[in-house]
């Protein structure tokens, strides 16, 4: 894991268990903040995140983490 627990959308949506595309969305809806810009160099906080079950020994999804809460005012999807 990099510094202060910043990870690519990739390692953040194996951590969660959703999609890259529900990681950029909840980024989107200010669910959580994206660190960088640029494609390639954008990068989420573990931390912001709900971590995913997932089986001990095949590390197969159980269940996907839970949403993180919708901020006060949030942008329209």
């Amino acid at each position: 894991m990099a510094a202060r627990g910043l990870v690519s959308e990739k390692d953040a949506a194996y951590y969660a268990g959703r999609p890259g595309a529900t990681i950029r969305r909840w980024a989107y809806e200010g669910r959580i903040r994206r660190y960088g810009s640029g494609r390639g160099n954008v990068r989420y906080s573990v931390f912001e995140l709900n971590k995913a079950g997932r089986d001990e020994w095949t590390r197969e999804l159980i269940t996907p983490g839970e949403s993180p809460p919708l901020p006060r005012v949030a942008n329209a999807a």
